[in-house]
């Protein structure tokens, strides 16, 4: 074999390409590429289609190992959520309605929101503290809700949430990589919430709060409130405070000024004042007082004290200064029933702390007697934020101000004054158990509920000798005489003024009674908060309108 030796070539033409012209192309199938040259393929263009495919194909590498490997968990979730993704389904709050079935929470559905998300609507004005308000569910930055939950925040809607809320459902839905739906079904069913009848009669709040209003705004007052409780079951039939909030305007969150302006409003917006005040009783106190030291055989309902307008007790750190307690006027001789009528200080200084020939009770024994009627003790009332009646005492006294306890300070409580407190709640409760005969009976804003309470140990007699002066307060020139002319109610009723301030420069006005006298049904009180001193107008004018409207709208309450 020899190396190097050029390979031979043939020169020579083959018979194809020289007969190869126009004029024999016709004779061959060129549907078959007959008749046509055969030139090869060059080697630039081998080359060019082998990098494009390469080309591709790195492509396809890079485009996977991107897919796959970086962001490989991310497209998978992606891929599982685009496959079977849940969607809330939001259980419908139960309605709350009064006790002749009118809706005072209802719902709406709000199409916008993803699931219908239901939304409330409040009866208003004159029932915010009483239904409360709610927390929507909530959504993050993305749009996803990370609360599902519609939450009672006040009021019945706080007090009965676990009843009302019912439970959120859950809705598969399977999506081809389209997003083409495939299916849907329920994974869990939705349990919508249950509707609850109040005891709250719609027409006796109204008239209430509107009374309340008025006689605030026009007397300067900075708030009020009422209760209409009947007194043998318990049933709150009105349970007021003003002023108030919207709840729709707080349940929405919006407008922000709005709920701004109720923070800073010196009236304290948000105060219920119904059952979470505390305030000085004064002169409310006297029937619980009187029956109490009739009972407990200090005095005898005849007997009678004198009030000259004052009493004047012996200084003993300075003989020469005594120590003048007065009445609100001079009412002359007094006994038991009249004392309650007119509202005699005089004469419940004399039982309360002793005065002359008369023995008092002593501030242990009122403390007893006071508790006895409940005034230091929360009603059990179901809403939230109820607060807790102060008697003071000696102890009371020494630990808050270093300081003992002296006869003045039982004559200042048993009147209802010095540190006494007590929550309108508290008042109703004890009223109602005036009279009832003695039953201390639970309030509840539920309708129908098992009546409970405990019975008092106090005589039969001595409550009906407090009855009989609450009735003389109406009819016979008591301190309840603007209510005389409510001939078809037959109230019997009590009034207390209680001097608050550091000089005394503001009232809060009491108005508390029955009716009707002779087979009582229903306890009624009325506050009005904070007015200028010196007003003479409050609580009965707002008692007495309010149970001139209800006579209006709602006629059976006085048959």
């Amino acid at each position: 074999m020899r190396f190097g030796r050029r390979k031979y070539r043939d020169h020579e033409l083959a018979p194809d390409e020289i007969f190869l012209d126009s004029s024999n192309l016709p004779e061959f199938n060129q549907g078959s590429l007959e008749g046509r040259l055969e030139k090869p393929i060059s080697r630039v263009s081998y080359l060019g289609i082998a990098g494009t495919i390469g080309l591709i194909f790195l492509v396809l590498v890079v485009q996977a190992g991107n897919l796959g490997i970086v962001q490989g968990a991310k497209f998978a979730a992606q891929s599982e959520r685009n496959r079977l993704r849940p969607e809330v389904i939001f259980a419908k709050r139960g309605a709350i309605m009064d006790r002749n079935g009118m809706h005072l929470v209802s719902n709406i559905e709000d199409e916008t929101e993803e699931g219908g998300q239901i939304r409330r609507v409040y009866e208003a004005p004159g029932f915010a503290h009483l239904l409360g308000y709610v927390s929507y569910p909530k959504k993050d930055s993305s749009g996803n809700y990370y609360d599902t939950d519609i939450t009672g925040l006040a009021g019945v809607e706080a007090a009965f949430n676990d009843m009302l809320a019912g439970e959120n459902g859950t809705l598969l839905i399977e999506e081809d990589a389209k997003g083409i739906l495939q299916s849907q079904g329920a994974a869990r069913p939705v349990r919508n919430g249950e509707a609850i009848t109040l005891s709250i009669d719609a027409r006796t709040q109204r008239a209430f709060y509107n009374a309340v209003k008025e006689r605030a705004d026009a007397s300067g007052f900075q708030g009020g409130a009422a209760i209409l409780m009947d007194v043998n079951t318990g049933e709150v039939h009105a349970l007021v405070s003003y002023p108030e909030y919207d709840p729709n305007v707080l349940s929405k969150g919006t407008p922000v000024d709005v709920i701004e302006g109720y923070s800073t409003d010196y009236r304290q917006v948000y105060l219920d004042r119904a059952i979470s005040g505390l305030y000085t009783p004064g002169s409310i106190v006297k029937p619980m007082e009187a029956a109490g030291a009739i009972s407990d055989g200090i005095i005898s309902p005849e007997k009678s004290i004198y009030s000259a307008g004052f009493i004047s007790i012996p200084n003993q750190y300075d003989p020469s200064n005594p120590s003048i307690f007065k009445d609100w006027k001079a009412h002359g001789w007094v006994d038991a029933r009249r004392a309650i009528a007119v509202s005699s200080d005089i004469y419940f200084y004399a039982i309360g702390g002793g005065y002359q020939d008369q023995r008092g009770l002593g501030i242990e024994r009122l403390n007893y007697w006071f508790r006895s009627f409940g005034l230091t003790s929360k009603t059990g009332l179901e809403l939230a934020g109820e607060a807790e009646g102060i008697v003071p005492t000696p102890a009371w006294k020494e630990e808050r101000f270093g300081d003992p306890w002296r006869l003045g300070d039982t004559y200042n409580t048993s009147i209802g004054q010095y540190g006494m407190q007590v929550t309108m709640a508290e008042i109703a409760r004890a009223y109602a158990s005036v009279a009832n005969g003695g039953l201390l009976v639970q309030p509840t804003v539920r309708m129908g509920g098992e009546p409970r309470g405990e019975r008092i140990e106090i005589s039969a007699y001595a409550l009906q000798v407090a009855r009989e002066g609450m009735r003389q307060g109406v009819i016979e020139g008591g301190t309840s005489q603007g209510l005389a002319d409510l001939s078809f109610a037959r109230l019997a009723g009590k009034t207390g003024t209680a001097q608050l301030g550091a000089n005394n420069e503001f009232y809060n006005m009491w108005a508390v009674g029955f009716w009707p006298y002779e087979h009582p049904k229903y306890v009624y009180v009325v506050l009005m908060d904070r007015g200028p001193a010196g007003t003479s107008v409050g609580a009965v004018s707002a008692t007495h309108r309010a149970l001139s409207e209800l006579h209006q709208s709602a006629p059976e309450y006085f048959e």
